[in-house]
C-alpha cells in the first residue's frame, strides 16, 4: 500500500477559481460557518435527546402502554426510523437541487408540532405521530449539518469534521437526557418536554435563518476543480461505476448494492442503529426494572451519549491518521462488548462503566462511517450517496425496533435482545473487515472503485 503525499490542514495555494469565488475548502478558512453548523447539530441533538429517557420510562403511567407490549412501545421508534431513513435520501438529493440551507430550515419547521403532540397526547399513538415529525426534523436538519461540513472541508480533514459534527450532536443528546430527567421530576414529563423543545426549536430555527450560509457552491467548485485537473492537495479515489450526473435511482442502487465497500458501510450503519434502538428504549426499561430512578437512568444513558459525543473529538482525527477501516471494525466490536456487559454486571457504577464502553465503541465507528462514504463519493453525487448511507443507517431504527420488540415480546424478557444485538454487531464488524476497502485518500490501496 502506498501513501499519497499529505497536505497542510487547509491545503496548499488556492487555485484561481477558488480565489475568485471565495469557495476555498478547509476548516480554518471556513471556521465561522463550521462553528455555526456545529451549533446547529447541537440543537438537533437536543430535540432527539429529550425523548430518550422520559418517554420509555413513563410510557405505561402517562400513556397507557402495557409493560409487556414491547412492539406497541417500539412503534414510536419504528415511525421515526422509517421517516428519517427515507428523508435522509430525499434531503441529500433535494439539497443538490435547491441547496443545503433551505432543507435545513424545512427540518426545523417540521419540528414545531413535536412537543405539542406529546403534550396533548391522549394515547401513545399521538407520540407515534409526533415521531413522524421528529423523523422529518432529523432527516432534513442533521443531514444538512453533515453535508455542509463535508462541503467546506478538505478531503484529508473529513474525519475531524465528521467527528466534531457528531460530537456536537450526540453530546447534546446526552445532555438533553440528563436535563429532561431532572425537569420531568420537577414539573412533570409533559410540561418538561414541551418547554424544553419549544426553546430549542426557536433557537435552532432562528440561528439557521440568521447565521448559516449556503454551502452548495463549495461542492460545485470542488467538482469543477476535479474535472479540470486543477485540484490541489490529497486527491480522493472516487468510486467508479456511475455517470457524471447520475439519477437518484442510480446512486441509490450503486451505494446500496452495486459497490462492495459502500454496501459494507451501509450494513454497518444498520447494525449500529439497531444497537442504538436497544439503548434508546430497552436499556432504560431494563435499568428501571432493576430499581433505578428516572434521574439515575438519565445519568447512565447520559454517560453513553456524552462519551459517544466527546470521544468523537479524537476518533474522527484518529481515522485521518490511520484510516477509516480500523476504527470502524474496532468500534463495532467494542460496542458489542459493551452491550453484552450490561447483562453481565449489576449496580449503577457497573452500568455507568458499560455505558462508557458503548459510547467509545459508537464514537470509533460513527463519524468514520460517514467520512468513509464521503471519501469515495464524487462531489456531484456526494450528498445523494451520504443520503443513501444515512437512509440505510437510520432505517436501522425501524428494523431494530421491529426485531428487538419481537424478540422481547416472544421471550417476555428484555435480556435476549442484548445478546441478539451483540452477535449482530460482531458479525457486522466481520463484514466490514472482509469486504470493505480502506477509503482514506492518503492510503491509495488497490482501487476502492474495484472493491
Amino acid at each position: 500500500m502506498r501513501h499519497a503525499p499529505s497536505a497542510p490542514i487547509d491545503g496548499g495555494q488556492p487555485d484561481a477559481e477558488a480565489t475568485s469565488t471565495q469557495h476555498l475548502q478547509g476548516i480554518r478558512i471556513n471556521l465561522h460557518q463550521f462553528i455555526w453548523q456545529a451549533v446547529q447539530v447541537g440543537f438537533v441533538g437536543l430535540i432527539i435527546g429529550m425523548e430518550r429517557i422520559v418517554l420509555p420510562v413513563v410510557a405505561a403511567q402517562d400513556f397507557g402502554v402495557p409493560k409487556s407490549s414491547f412492539l406497541y412501545l417500539m412503534a414510536f421508534v419504528i415511525s421515526f426510523g422509517l421517516v428519517k431513513g427515507a428523508l435522509n435520501f430525499v434531503a441529500g438529493r433535494l439539497s443538490e437541487r435547491i441547496g443545503r440551507k433551505p432543507v435545513l430550515v424545512m427540518g426545523w419547521l417540521a419540528a414545531i408540532p413535536i412537543p405539542l403532540l406529546i403534550y396533548f397526547a391522549p394515547n401513545w399513538w399521538w407520540v407515534v405521530v409526533a415521531n413522524l415529525f421528529l423523523g422529518v426534523n432529523q432527516g432534513f436538519a442533521w443531514s444538512m449539518t453533515v453535508t455542509s461540513k463535508v462541503d467546506i472541508t478538505r478531503a484529508e480533514q473529513r474525519g475531524l469534521a465528521t467527528g466534531i459534527n457528531e460530537f456536537a450532536g450526540y453530546a447534546a443528546v446526552g445532555l438533553a437526557g440528563i436535563a429532561t430527567g431532572y425537569l420531568a421530576q420537577l414539573v412533570g414529563p409533559r410540561p418538561a418536554l414541551l418547554g424544553f423543545a419549544l426553546l430549542v426549536i426557536a433557537a435552532g430555527l432562528g440561528t439557521a435563518l440568521l447565521f448559516v450560509r449556503e454551502t452548495l457552491p463549495w461542492a460545485q467548485a470542488e467538482s469543477r476543480r476535479h474535472a479540470d485537473g486543477r485540484h490541489q492537495g490529497v486527491k480522493p479515489m472516487f468510486a467508479q461505476g456511475l455517470p457524471a450526473h447520475p439519477t437518484s435511482l442510480q446512486v441509490f442502487a450503486f451505494v446500496s448494492f452495486g459497490h462492495a465497500t459502500f454496501s459494507a458501510l451501509c450494513q454497518a450503519g444498520v447494525a449500529n442503529k439497531v444497537a442504538d434502538t436497544l439503548l434508546w428504549v430497552l436499556f432504560p426499561l431494563y435499568l428501571h426494572g432493576h430499581g433505578l430512578s428516572v434521574v439515575d437512568i438519565g445519568w447512565v444513558t447520559g454517560v453513553y451519549g456524552l462519551t459517544w459525543g466527546a470521544s468523537q473529538l479524537w476518533t474522527g482525527p484518529l481515522s485521518d491518521r490511520i484510516g477509516r477501516k480500523p476504527p470502524i471494525v474496532a468500534g463495532l466490536w467494542l460496542l458489542a462488548l459493551g452491550v453484552a456487559s450490561v447483562f453481565l454486571v449489576t449496580g449503577t457504577a457497573a452500568w455507568l462503566a458499560a455505558a462508557a464502553v458503548m459510547g467509545v465503541g459508537m464514537a470509533l465507528l460513527y463519524p468514520n462511517l460517514i467520512a468513509a462514504v464521503a471519501d469515495i463519493s464524487h462531489p456531484n453525487w456526494r450528498s445523494s450517496s451520504l443520503g443513501t448511507y444515512r437512509y440505510w443507517r437510520d432505517t436501522g431504527y425501524a428494523l431494530g425496533a421491529l426485531v428487538l420488540g419481537g424478540v422481547a415480546q416472544a421471550a417476555g424478557l428484555i435480556a435476549p435482545t442484548f445478546w441478539f444485538t451483540a452477535v449482530l454487531l460482531l458479525a457486522s464488524g466481520l463484514w466490514v473487515l472482509l469486504r470493505a476497502h480502506e477509503t482514506h485518500p492518503r492510503f491509495t490501496s488497490p482501487s476502492p472503485s474495484r472493491s
